[in-house]
C-alpha cells in the first residue's frame, strides 16, 4: 500500500517538474499554470471569481460555495439520468478523488457535483449515484435546487449549456471545474480526456499556494514529496 501510494504521489508532483526536465518543481502557482497550458490540451487556464451557488445536499442541507472558501473545489454537473457521457464523468471524478484522497490533500479539497435535472433527480437518486460511481462521500457531495431551472442557469454561468430536447434528455458538454481557496475559478478541464495526473497536480498546486507566503522560498521536490507522508 505504501509502494502505491508513493508511486501516485510521485507521478502526480513530477508533473510540476517537467518544464525543467525534472531537476525542479515550478517556482509559482502561474508559472505551473503556464506548463500545464503547454502540456495538457484539454485545459483552459481562468483566474476569475467563480460563480456562487447556494442549493441543498440529499438531506435538505444547504450548501453553498461560500461555505467551502478555504478549501480547493473541483466541480462538475452532470443528471443522473444521462445515459452516456455523465456516467463516465462520475467514474473520472472518483478516480480523481481517489488519487487526491490517498494524501492530506482530502482534508483541503471537496468534490462538488450540481445536478442539472432536480425534478428528477430525487433525494434517494443523489444518495445512490456516489455509491454506483465510486465516489466518497468524506469529501464528495451531490447538489440540487427547489428551483428545476436553477441549476441549469448555474451551470450557465459557468460556460456550460444544458439543452433539453424532446426525448428528455440534455445536450451537453463536458468539464470539470477547479476553484481555488479563495473562490476564484482557475481553470476548467474540456471532456474526458485530459491526463488525470496533471489535475491532481494543479489540485496540489492549488493547496500549496494558500499556505506559503509570497517571499518564501518554493520547496524542493522532494521536500513537497515528503510532505504528503
Amino acid at each position: 500500500m505504501l509502494l502505491a501510494r508513493t508511486l501516485l504521489a510521485i507521478a502526480a508532483l513530477s508533473a510540476a517538474a517537467f518544464a525543467t526536465g525534472g531537476h525542479a518543481a515550478a517556482h509559482s502557482l502561474e508559472d505551473l499554470e503556464a506548463q500545464l497550458f503547454e502540456r495538457e490540451q484539454y485545459v483552459e487556464i481562468v483566474d476569475r471569481p467563480a460563480p456562487g451557488f447556494s442549493l441543498q445536499d440529499a438531506d435538505g442541507r444547504p450548501v453553498g460555495l461560500a461555505d467551502l472558501r478555504g478549501k480547493v473545489v473541483v466541480l462538475n454537473f452532470i443528471y443522473a439520468g444521462c445515459p452516456d457521457v455523465c456516467p463516465l464523468h462520475s467514474e473520472r471524478v472518483a478516480e480523481l478523488q481517489a488519487m487526491i484522497n490517498l494524501t492530506p490533500m482530502r482534508e483541503q479539497v471537496q468534490f462538488v457535483t450540481i445536478t442539472t435535472d432536480p425534478a428528477w433527480d430525487t433525494p434517494d437518486v443523489l444518495r445512490g449515484h456516489g455509491a454506483a460511481h465510486g465516489l466518497d462521500p468524506v469529501n464528495w457531495v451531490f447538489l440540487t435546487s427547489r428551483a428545476p431551472e436553477a441549476t441549469r442557469t448555474i451551470a450557465r454561468e459557468y460556460g456550460l449549456e444544458f439543452t433539453e430536447t424532446p426525448d428528455g434528455l440534455q445536450m451537453h458538454s463536458v468539464v470539470t471545474h477547479l476553484i481555488d481557496r479563495e473562490g476564484h475559478l482557475r481553470s476548467r478541464y474540456h471532456s474526458l480526456k485530459f491526463a488525470p495526473v496533471n489535475l491532481v497536480t494543479h489540485v496540489n498546486a492549488l493547496v500549496n499556494e494558500h499556505h506559503r507566503p509570497h517571499d518564501e522560498a518554493e520547496p524542493s521536490f522532494w521536500n513537497r514529496l515528503r510532505a504528503l507522508f
